[in-house]
């Protein structure tokens, strides 16, 4: 039997009626019922802002214009078009996903919001959203957005990350999903969650629920939906080798799983180890000068990681290169699979390059004069 909530008469309708006037229509995942479109779209907009996510969608479309294009590619292909982009697991996932697609379905997306809950990286949210905008599948959908909206409009206590919560939700959003526009509520809860109901200075005044919010009458706007309990995020070190050949820097492929994972890295100092020796040995090459770079911290999710870049010139001994390594010029930056710091401290790197050879031109010129 439905749980009766008090404000849940006429919910669908008001958030319906508010996304016509004021709901956003043009994005440009919107007005195509193309699963991969879709499907794309939500897994870039997971932990992602919009603004941040609309010029990697279009590029990512420009050269994977079609689901069979993407499972067609190297994966490496995939992971250099997301670089910067973050939570890299989410490409290499879309990649096994597209290519799970092609072998297991005959390269036709799955309807069910079940069947598509098992492709690779997608959850029951992300497979409920894709069924409903492009199959009209009546199912419900609770992203971050949605979870914010409903705790706050039905006063939900408790850190909606945890399972009863989430499973209270669950049961809140199917209850208030409409029997028909499923497709408009959904993205009317998501609009009105990212525009209105915002984690900070959320406009109430604008809210079309905001006579009935339990928040709201409350005065527990600022404290729903409850935070995660806090720990302490721990603080990771690394050096990182930025050995330099000719305006070359050497990279390694990250391992699959862990952070960066596939993506080309500085080879990681081992804590303890003298970098000249280490470097002699593991590549190999000969040393000719040393210097620190710039510290930078990069946080994620669960921990900050304090990176030292430690550049070295270096003349590589003649040898094979092993596989997962290659020397890479630093004009050529633009198109590798970097994460972003990495990419920050090669930028520099480059920068400081041109600088010393202009340094380098001059001096030649003064000797000659």
């Amino acid at each position: 039997m439905a749980v009766l909530w008090p404000t849940a008469r006429g919910f669908a309708a008001r958030l319906i009626r508010w996304h016509k006037r004021h709901g956003r229509h043009d994005l440009p995942w919107q007005n195509t019922t193309d699963p991969y479109r879709v499907w794309l779209s939500e897994i870039m907009l997971q932990q992602t802002q919009v603004a941040t996510v609309i010029p990697y969608y279009l590029r990512f479309l420009e050269r994977f214009p079609r689901l069979a294009d993407l499972a067609a590619a190297p994966v490496e292909d995939v992971m250099a078009l997301w670089s910067g982009l973050g939570y890299y697991a989410r490409a290499r996932n879309l990649h096994a996903a597209a290519r799970a697609v092609i072998t297991q379905h005959g390269g036709r997306f799955p309807h069910d919001p079940a069947v598509i809950a098992q492709l690779p990286g997608i959850g029951r949210s992300t497979a409920n959203s894709i069924a409903t905008f492009c199959f009209g599948a009546h199912a419900p959908i609770l992203d971050g957005n949605v979870k914010r909206l409903l705790c706050r409009a039905f006063g939900i206590e408790g850190f909606p990350g945890s399972g009863a919560v989430e499973k209270r939700l669950w049961t809140l959003a199917a209850e208030l999903t409409p029997a028909r526009h499923g497709a408009i509520y959904n993205q009317a809860q998501m609009d009105l969650g990212a525009m209105v109901c915002t984690r900070g200075k959320p406009r109430c005044e604008t809210c079309p629920l905001a006579d009935t919010c339990v928040a709201r009458a409350t005065g527990r706007i600022a404290e729903l939906p409850q935070a995660k309990p806090r720990r302490e995020i721990p603080l990771r070190h690394a050096t990182l080798l930025v050995l330099l050949n000719d305006n070359r820097v050497l990279l390694e492929t990250r391992p699959p799983a862990g952070i960066w994972g596939g993506l080309l890295s500085l080879p990681e100092l081992p804590e303890g180890a003298d970098a000249q020796e280490w470097a002699r040995r593991h590549f190999p090459c000969r040393v000719v000068a040393v210097s620190p770079a710039p510290t930078l911290v990069h946080a994620f999710s669960h921990f900050r990681l304090h990176i030292a870049p430690l550049r070295m010139q270096v003349e590589p001994a003649p040898h094979a290169m092993e596989a997962g390594r290659q020397w890479l010029a630093l004009d050529k930056l633009a198109a590798a699979a970097l994460p972003a710091p990495v990419r920050r401290i090669l930028e520099e790197t480059a920068s400081a390059e041109r600088v010393r050879d202009d340094e380098g031109q001059d001096r030649d010129r003064g000797e000659q004069h």
